[in-house]
């Protein structure tokens, strides 16, 4: 016996010692519930638009944090009726709610179903937010305890704040707050009580009670929960009844905003805020101010897309996207194929009859019509149009019955416009459509600007001694390039047209006129502004680059373009605006300069006087005289279409190799929008697709929206600028450069006579017999072809 014994006291010890042993490693790594005291779980960061419009959301997990005395009575009344009624009267744990749920477990067992936990509401929050989801008894005895913990350290009304704003509810929703917003677009203090119900009715499986896959479980389980309030006297019976007989109507899918013509601004400002804050974009729940202007970045939208739209059907029908052999099932071959989300009102649809002039569809909705008859002649002189082919069309915006044909667009672009004053971003397209494709033309391809890029070439000019009466031969001219070969600039349609004033020069977008420029003046001090301008941070010093040969995106030319406009100032485009904490201290603001006494009350002394944004990077004068030129280009150059608005503007289109790629860059005086168009990998638009031809009707369509309402305002000259009139046109010059007769003419007569090279008196050159033109009128005579002119050339 005494053997027996020792045998089982042994037992007992080496138990005993064993469980010891496994407790103390079970709870070496207990968390400390006291780090709940100020925890605060992830949440979106959200973006606003300037005027307050709600445009984006960045998250790890979708969640709005709801402090609990903003949550409404009738939503946490819900909640604690279907997860734990007696949440304010336990001590973290419910041991007649624990005792219930092993009863029901055994049930569970025999039938092989899942286990219940019978965990409260307190349990749960230490399981989400300290502990994993391991289904094991180690974890369910820290759970009970850290309860308990819980329940000493925090109060019910946090404990519970926790609990709402940190549980799963399905819809990529996290926290009572997104899951509002994501199920009913609505706040939570916009819910009804059946919508109240529902959301109550979630957690216990977000899958198995979906809005739409399961609406009948969904429901079923919503009614529960609205009986289980009026048993705990909550709400009525008759609130209940009333309730249950409501549908349960969701949003199709959660959207992170209403907004959604800004697909591209708010990915460029998810990267920039990246850069800006790092991975606390993700969890911080910051709020961010951008710079986007809902309106222009819808006007930008639309003008972009039909601007490409337009581009596309010049170049002919391009067949049908898909097609099918029998009518039957058509439409799960259709529903393969996604339209651009920006067209909500394109549909696929099949043909189903052709003959006697007529093109009969079916739409994947069921609606049966006709083609519009010139959009059947359109289809016919290109790849044609039979029975089966599948094809995207809209209803007739011009009314009538008859349907119209749509194709997506090979070609992309870009648009950008922003404040020239202070670099403000109002609004960025980066291409046809984010659905189809999320690369950004905008920031992120490089082309080449072609002669958009000549007025910083001019405007280099102009700050080394050059003025707006100085004039450059426009003549044939043949440099040493690469590898010895010869280098022949040449103009569009080859024409020449001898001495022409830096004004006309730029009107009309000389190449060789343009290369003599930058010959005489240099090309470090062209390629040093461009760089501080921010075209590019370095810039080959070849005289290449003065025909735009370099490569930049439409988004840094923008900025480059603003100092025009704004007097020289070197402003950063940006589009965030400020950042705030969720305690709302301002960690980002973009406007960086200080204002003394801005914080002060009023004294009647004079108001505080803040500096001027950006640094100068040239002469406010020689921006005014670059500005000057540009409306010039506007009212008689390349980019004369823009004047059919009737407002002061100003721009310079652009054209580069084999019409490659086609620009505008254009503004008024308080806005400057850039405009790109040309294909991803880089192929030729076609003849005859240039600046003026593919990007200025996009600048016209988005301007006319954005300058309405707007009185028309003028460019202000700097005060210091002095004026005279030069062959009829009023010109800026800085003091002391304005004309002045010069003794005897430069250059002779006929072809024989010396190029003149430099900056030389106005006066001087004008004569009859200028080498190269034979007269001063043919020398600042626009070509005479039957269009426009044009800045393409055989090279760039």
């Amino acid at each position: 016996m005494a053997i027996a014994g020792v045998v089982v006291l042994s037992a007992i010890a080496v138990a005993g010692f064993a469980m010891a042993i496994w407790a103390a490693w079970l709870f070496h790594d207990m968390p400390d519930a006291g780090d709940l005291a100020d925890y605060h779980p992830p949440t979106a960061t959200r973006a606003y638009a300037w005027d307050g419009t709600l445009i984006g959301e960045f998250s790890r997990e979708r969640r709005i944090f709801v402090p609990y005395d903003n949550i409404p009575p009738q939503l946490a009344q819900a909640f604690l009726a279907a997860e734990d009624r007696n949440f304010f009267h336990h001590s973290g744990v419910d041991v007649s709610g624990l005792s219930r749920a092993m009863v029901r477990n055994v049930v569970n067992v025999t039938r092989g179903r899942r286990m219940e936990g019978g965990s409260t509401i307190t349990q749960q929050v230490a399981k989400n937010i300290l502990l994993t989801n391991d289904q094991t008894l180690g974890r369910k005895l820290k759970e009970a305890i850290l309860a308990g913990r819980l329940e000493q350290t925090l109060s019910k009304e946090r404990i519970l704040e926790l609990y709402l704003n940190e549980i799963w509810l399905g819809y990529r929703s996290y926290g009572v707050g997104a899951a509002a917003f994501n199920y009913f677009g609505k706040s939570i203090n916009d819910l009804t009580l059946s919508e109240s119900a529902y959301l109550a009715a979630v957690p216990k499986g977000p899958d198995n009670y979906h809005p739409i896959r399961r609406k009948a479980q969904a429901i079923a389980r919503r009614n529960w929960v609205l009986d289980q309030m009026a048993s705990a006297g909550s709400i009525t019976h008759e609130q209940a009844e009333a309730a249950k007989r409501e549908d349960l109507v969701v949003q199709p899918e959660p959207s992170r905003a209403k907004y959604r013509d800004a697909d591209y601004f708010v990915e460029e400002v998810r990267r920039r805020g990246l850069t800006t804050l790092g991975p606390r974009l993700n969890e911080g729940g910051y709020y961010m101010r951008t710079t986007l202007d809902p309106r222009l970045q819808s006007a930008a939208r639309t003008a972009l897309m039909n601007g490409l739209e337009a581009y596309d059907r010049r170049h002919g029908w391009r067949g049908a996207w898909g097609r099918v052999t029998t009518l039957a099932d058509w439409e799960d071959v259709a529903r393969k194929t996604a339209k651009p989300a920006e067209r909500r009102s394109w549909t696929a649809a099949v043909v189903t009859d052709v003959g006697g002039g007529r093109v009969t569809v079916r739409t994947i909705e069921g609606d049966t019509g006709q083609i519009a008859g010139e959009d059947i002649a359109w289809a016919r002189r290109g790849k044609g149009i039979g029975v089966g082919d599948l094809v995207w069309v809209a209803p007739n915006e011009e009314g009538g019955a008859a349907f119209r044909l749509k194709q997506i667009p090979a070609v992309n672009g870009a648009l950008v416009a922003l404040e020239p004053n202070t670099g403000r971003v109002l609004a960025m397209v980066g291409g046809y459509s984010f659905s189809l494709s999320s690369f950004n033309r905008a920031t992120q391809a490089l082309r080449q600007p072609g002669s958009a890029f000549k007025p910083i070439v001019y405007a280099a000019a102009l700050e080394n001694g050059y003025t707006p009466a100085s004039v450059v031969m426009d003549a044939p001219i043949t440099l040493a390039g690469a590898n010895g070969q010869a280098w022949s600039p040449e103009n569009y349609e080859h024409r020449y047209y001898g001495a022409l004033q830096l004004r006309r020069g730029l009107e009309l977008s000389r190449n060789a006129m343009t290369v003599r420029l930058a010959q005489g003046v240099g090309m470090p001090k062209i390629s040093s502004l461009a760089e501080r301008l921010g075209v590019t941070k370095r810039m080959d010093r070849v005289l290449a680059m003065a025909l735009g040969s370099g490569e930049t995106t439409v988004f840094k030319m923008a900025g480059a373009y603003a100092s025009f406009v704004n007097g020289g100032r070197k402003v950063e485009p940006h589009m965030i605006e400020m950042v705030q904490d969720r305690e709302g201290k301002t960690i980002f603001r973009a406007d960086g300069r200080d204002c003394d006494r801005c914080d002060a009350g009023f004294s009647g002394d004079e108001s505080p006087r803040v500096p001027q944004a950006g640094a100068q990077v040239m002469d406010p004068i020689t921006a005014y005289q670059i500005t000057s030129m540009l409306q010039g280009v506007v009212q008689r150059g390349t980019a004369v279409q823009a004047s059919s608005l009737g407002r002061p503007l100003g721009g310079k289109t652009g054209t580069t190799n084999d019409y490659r790629s086609a620009w505008f860059m254009g503004f008024s005086p308080d806005l400057v929008v850039g405009v790109f168009v040309g294909f991803d990998d880089n192929r030729s638009l076609g003849s005859g697709e240039t600046g003026g031809q593919s990007a200025v009707p996009i600048f016209v369509d988005f301007m006319k929206e954005a300058l309405k309402g707007y009185p028309p305002s003028d460019f202000v000259p700097p005060k210091n600028a002095k004026f005279a009139m030069v062959r009829g046109i009023r010109e800026a010059f800085r003091p002391g450069t304005e004309p002045r007769v010069a003794a005897a003419p430069v250059g002779g007569g006929g072809g024989g006579g010396r190029v003149p090279s430099g900056p030389q008196p106005y006066s001087s050159v004008w004569q009859n017999g200028v080498t190269g033109a034979p007269n001063a009128g043919a020398a600042i005579a626009p070509p005479p072809p039957s269009r426009p002119p044009d800045d393409a050339s055989g090279l760039y």
